[in-house]
């Protein structure tokens, strides 16, 4: 602790009087709580490429990537160019920018089966709208979520009960990833009232090991939906465009009706998007969405160069080989230090934890290990890869993630 006070003196004196003025002084999945209060960074400075520097000076190579939007790298040449275009016309105004339309025709043109597409700003908006959508669809209440997934921030779905009604999650049930049984049971449970099923592409939920799904249990789903007339939904908020050049769908096996998107479309602007079937574009258009800020024209300009240079860059391919780089390597790490690792999920996602770990408090060491050495590894969250990532900044985490190990060894891996 003596060495994170004076690494983070300045995030810990803000912190203080953050707590003053602000409930929690940092709130959401940003705060303290979820990473080791004290021994990362509390505020960030300035940020360029992968790397990450905190108002105490501190620089960090850089694995969570803004919780995953940032897909290019930070301050990307390209999409900041298009954003700066746009912020001189102006971004706020009373009529949504022609770019509207054109960001609305790329993604449809870049997802098979959809047909059109709407524009929020966070992804909780998207997810929400979309089982608003699948109701009006359907005619029917109930909604099927899997256990310990996070869909969001809205009453149906957030991961706190603080403030929540019992009838906010009435027709919310829940079942396990890849229990394709479990699922049917509900199914015939409460046949005649299903409006949907909102998965995400893969299980990635925090503390805990990413799992891919299981063979035929997306075909289970979509059978189960068809045989109801039920909505499959998609939220591709977090791993969009980091498994597939945009909707994660066909990278999975997963034929959906609805898909939402935020996080990596826009390289950090704020924007979000739901696309969806052509059948339910009439019902879509009655179902209410708006906001002030929705059809801010730099984020939308932001998205288009985005998505222009993820395809230029091939920037799928790159993350996927950095990824796999940094997980072999860590894993190879662990083996000779005798201290196994597991990673799992995507290459471009990785998940992380020591094997021997029982209680998150040997990774959190770790990870601790590794802020003090300029890298940046969240202890219960799956990482993110950006475009922006080089050989040589895995192979520096790399060296360093060595060190990590060797002072973990001095204590007998013990924390």
């Amino acid at each position: 602790m003596e060495v994170a006070e004076r690494r983070y003196r300045k995030s810990l004196e803000l912190f203080e009087r953050a707590a003053e003025v602000i409930p929690g002084g940092i709130y959401g999945h940003q705060t303290p709580a979820l990473t080791v209060p004290g021994e990362f960074p509390y505020y960030a400075d300035r940020a360029a490429g992968c790397r990450y520097w905190d108002i105490d000076g501190n620089e960090f190579i850089d694995y969570m990537c803004g919780y995953g939007p940032i897909v290019l790298g930070y301050g990307c040449p390209a999409v900041d160019r298009a954003a700066d275009i746009q912020r001189e016309k102006g971004d706020c105004f009373n009529h949504p920018p022609s770019l509207m339309v054109d960001l609305a025709e790329r993604l449809v043109s870049k997802i098979a089966w959809s047909g059109w597409s709407v524009f929020g700003k966070n992804g909780s908006d998207m997810t929400t709208w979309a089982i608003t959508v699948a109701r009006a669809y359907t005619g029917k209440p109930k909604i099927f979520r899997v256990r310990g997934e996070y869909h969001g921030g809205h009453a149906w779905c957030v991961p706190s009960h603080a403030g929540i009604l019992s009838e906010d999650r009435e027709h919310i049930h829940t079942f396990h990833w890849n229990d394709l049984d479990e699922l049917e049971v509900l199914f015939r449970k409460h046949e005649g009232r299903i409006a949907g099923v909102i998965m995400t592409p893969y299980h990635h939920p925090v503390f805990d090991d990413s799992q891919m799904a299981a063979p035929g249990f997306w075909d289970g789903i979509r059978g189960l939906c068809d045989r109801e007339n039920a909505l499959l939904i998609l939220d591709d908020v977090r791993a969009g465009f980091r498994l597939d050049q945009v909707c994660s769908a066909k990278a999975v096996g997963a034929s959906p009706d609805l898909a939402a998107f935020s996080k990596a479309i826009a390289n950090g602007y704020a924007l979000s998007a739901c696309v969806g079937r052509p059948s339910i574009k009439n019902i879509a258009s009655k179902v209410f969405l708006t906001g002030s800020f929705w059809n801010g024209g730099v984020a939308m300009a932001a998205a288009l160069a985005c998505m222009k240079e993820l395809e230029a860059l091939n920037a799928l391919e790159r993350m996927t080989e950095m990824g796999k780089r940094l997980v072999d390597g860590l894993v190879n790490l662990g083996r000779e230090k005798g201290i196994p690792v597991r990673c799992s999920g995507p290459y471009s996602m990785p998940y992380f934890r020591l094997e021997e770990d029982r209680n998150f408090m040997l990774t959190q060491r770790f990870c601790v290990e590794m802020s003090h050495r300029g890298v940046f590894f969240h202890p219960g969250h799956n990482w993110f890869l950006s475009a922006a990532h080089q050989i040589e900044d895995i192979d520096m985490t790399l060296e360093r993630a060595s060190q990590a190990f060797d002072a973990l060894k001095i204590n007998g891996g013990r924390v």
